[in-house]
């Protein structure tokens, strides 16, 4: 006579077999996203589609594990990097984590110029940060964050060990931001409340943040080791 438990722990096993197999792997794109429009910004396996900030090249940054990763070098060995292409209304998804103490941002709409010379001066960010160590951090600065500006309303990060993911939506002046599958940001640029906020923060005197509705997206060398992987986009 057959053991039922045995027999029912075979079909379990059955099921988590090719349920294991159907994941999606790492930096890829589902038959789905190809048809919606999605583009990987990044393979995995190199920066092609990314340059540092006013520089044609890459440095500071290295992939590991199938990820990108900014290693945080003292003495501007490193830099923000933003991509070749730009970018005007879009969906961008990726997944993020940071070490302990760290501190990065997404940034978009960004233009490179004379009078910029950090990607902050022109794009808005898309705060990224270890919660748990800056804690007591008003909360414009926590992960999710428009950076100084607006801040989360029903975010979490996960633990440090654990990836987490981040969307942004902009199509014209409406912008979103996501956190964990938790919309978490919601605004809309050069509406006479959006142009108090940001007399009232960091960027008052910055005549070109916000300013442009199309540019480069940018992810931050912020002196500490920031990950990132499965990075992809669409036009909307």
């Amino acid at each position: 006579m057959k053991n039922p438990k045995l027999t029912l722990l075979a079909a379990m096993i059955g099921l988590i077999f090719p349920l294991t197999a159907m994941a999606q792997a790492l930096n890829t794109l589902s038959p789905k996203e190809k048809a919606e429009g999605w583009e990987l910004l990044f393979d995995g396996k190199s920066m092609d589609k990314w340059r540092c900030y006013k520089l044609d090249k890459v440095q500071g940054w290295a992939i590991e594990d199938g990820a990108m990763v900014a290693l945080g070098l003292p003495g501007g060995q490193g830099g923000d990097v933003i991509t070749k292409e730009k970018y005007k209304d879009f969906e961008l998804y990726l997944e993020w984590k940071v070490a302990q103490g760290s501190n990065s941002g997404i940034f978009f709409h960004v233009v490179e110029g004379e009078d910029y010379p950090t990607v902050y001066m022109t794009g808005p960010e898309y705060q990224l940060i270890d919660d748990v160590g800056a804690e007591g951090t008003d909360p414009k600065y926590l992960s999710g964050a428009n950076y100084d500006v607006h801040r989360p309303k029903h975010g979490q990060v996960k633990t440090l060990d654990q990836w987490n993911t981040a969307k942004i939506v902009v199509k014209g002046a409406h912008v979103e931001h996501w956190l964990n599958d938790r919309k978490v940001v919601e605004y809309e640029m050069w509406t006479p409340e959006w142009y108090e906020l940001k007399k009232n923060s960091k960027w008052r005197d910055a005549d070109g943040y916000g300013k442009y509705p199309e540019g480069h997206i940018a992810l931050q060398d912020h002196g500490g080791v920031t990950s990132f992987r499965n990075i992809k986009i669409r036009k909307l």
